[in-house]
Parts: structure tokens; C-alpha cells; sequence
């Protein structure tokens, strides 16, 4: 009987398996923001305990299966892969831009010109620094790990554009989601401390530390309605890391290494 009941819900899982991946996520959320609220008191946003967690249950599917898309190379949880895949994530960043002020928006002017050129230079100095100190020596993978202190969506961006290995793109994805994480975690900590309460310093916020999701879910555990003002640029922020990765930063990065 109980070996029943289990093949009939995997097999609803199978056949419903983008239904099954926002039931399972959403699973994974609900705990995450109960562990946020009873374990950290709200110090830590949900959000970024539902990444640690993710990415743990990432790690442990490929271990189970030995295949390369973590969980999603599981039958019943392939709607995962889907739900993750690019098409849902871009709608995802731009859907959040439909909730911007536009009057509030202009408002950011030159403060957000330059907090988007900052936080695209900045981070990638010290990815490339970090490269070299591991023992990095060659343009493409300096450029392609260094992209991924911009984001971890400009990292592997970059490499495939360059022809970096699959190895190095994977530290630069690493590198993009340890930020992302650092941020989300940081930010609820500095909030009053940066002025962060207004919509023209979340901009500003955005452009400075780029990534989408850890600017989004440091925002939401200091301030929901400041979420849409940080994101529209931290999306700015990941565009333009996208177009001058693989052109201005990598030829930059060639001419001084060779």
C-alpha cells in the first residue's frame, strides 16, 4: 500500500514537474524563512538560508546521481532545471522592474551612472587579483573569474564568449554566488549605518554590488518597498557586465598579462 501511494506521487511529480519545482521550492522557502525568523531573529533574510540550502541539495543530487544538474537529473525533480533555467530568471529580474517610481528613478541621475561604473570595475579588480593569487596566470580564465565577481551571471557570460574551460567557469559562478550571499546577508547589517532607507540610495545600492538576487534579498529583510529601486540598477549592473566582460575588461586584462 505504501509502496503505492509513493509510485503514484512520483509519478505526479514526473508528469507535473514544474508544478512539483515550485512545490519544492516553495517547501524549501517556508523552512528557510522559519529558520530566518527563529534562528537569527531576522538578522539573516530567509532568502539567502534558501540558497546555502540549495545549493547543499544541489551538491548532494549530483553526488546521488553522478550527474552534472544536481537535483534536476532526478525523474521526479526535473521541473527544477526548468524552474532555474534562463527563461524564468530573466522574467523574474525584469518582472521586479515594473514596481519603479520612474520620478523616483531619475532621481538617481549621475549617483547612479557612477555607482553602476564602481560596482562593475571594483569587483572585478579584486576577482582578478584573486585569480592571480590562486595561481592564474593566462587572460581568459583572469577575465573569466574576475567576471564572476561582477556577477554570476557575467562570469560564465564572459567565458563561454572567451573560451574559457568549464572548470574556471564553474569558480566563477562560485565566486558571483559567494558575493551574492554576502551581500544578502550584510546588507540588513549596514542598512542605518550607509543611510540605506530611500529609494535613491537602494539605487545607488544596487549599482554598487551588481548582483540581482543578494541585492534583493538584503533589501527585503531591511525594507520591501526598497527591493524594485536596487534591483533595476543591480539588472543594469549585470547587462553591463555582460557586454564589456568579454570586450573592454578581457583586452584590458590581455594586454597587461599577455
Amino acid at each position: 500500500m505504501g509502496h503505492d501511494i509513493w509510485h503514484g506521487i512520483e509519478h505526479v511529480f514526473v508528469e507535473q514537474s514544474l508544478v512539483a519545482a515550485f512545490a519544492v521550492v516553495g517547501a524549501l522557502i517556508l523552512v528557510s524563512n522559519y529558520a530566518a525568523k527563529r534562528l537569527t531573529k531576522g538578522r539573516v533574510h530567509g532568502s539567502a538560508i534558501a540558497i546555502v540550502l540549495g545549493l547543499a541539495l544541489a551538491y548532494l543530487g549530483g553526488l546521488y546521481t553522478g550527474g552534472k544538474k544536481g537535483l534536476a537529473d532526478i525523474p521526479a525533480l526535473a521541473g527544477i532545471g526548468l524552474m532555474g533555467g534562463a527563461m524564468l530568471r530573466d522574467f523574474a529580474i525584469v518582472a521586479t522592474a515594473f514596481e519603479v517610481d520612474v520620478i523616483e528613478a531619475r532621481r538617481a541621475g549621475l549617483l547612479g551612472v557612477l555607482a553602476l561604473a564602481l560596482g562593475t570595475i571594483l569587483p572585478f579588480i579584486v576577482g582578478t587579483l584573486t585569480a592571480v593569487a590562486f595561481g592564474y596566470h593566462d587572460a581568459v580564465s583572469i577575465t573569466t573569474i574576475g567576471a564572476g565577481a561582477i556577477t554570476y551571471i557575467v562570469g560564465p557570460v564572459t567565458g563561454a564568449a572567451i573560451g574559457a574551460d568549464s572548470t574556471v567557469m564553474a569558480l566563477s559562478i562560485a565566486t558571483g554566488v559567494t558575493k551574492a550571499v554576502m551581500v544578502m546577508v550584510g546588507t540588513p547589517l549596514v542598512a542605518r549605518l550607509i543611510g540605506l532607507d530611500n529609494p535613491r540610495s537602494a539605487m545607488a545600492y544596487g549599482g554598487l554590488m551588481g548582483t540581482v538576487s543578494g541585492v534583493a534579498g538584503g533589501l527585503a529583510a531591511t525594507d520591501p518597498k526598497l527591493v524594485p529601486y536596487g534591483a533595476l540598477t543591480a539588472t543594469f549592473h549585470t547587462g553591463i557586465g555582460c557586454l564589456v566582460g568579454p570586450s573592454i575588461l578581457f583586452l584590458t586584462v590581455r594586454a597587461l598579462v599577455g
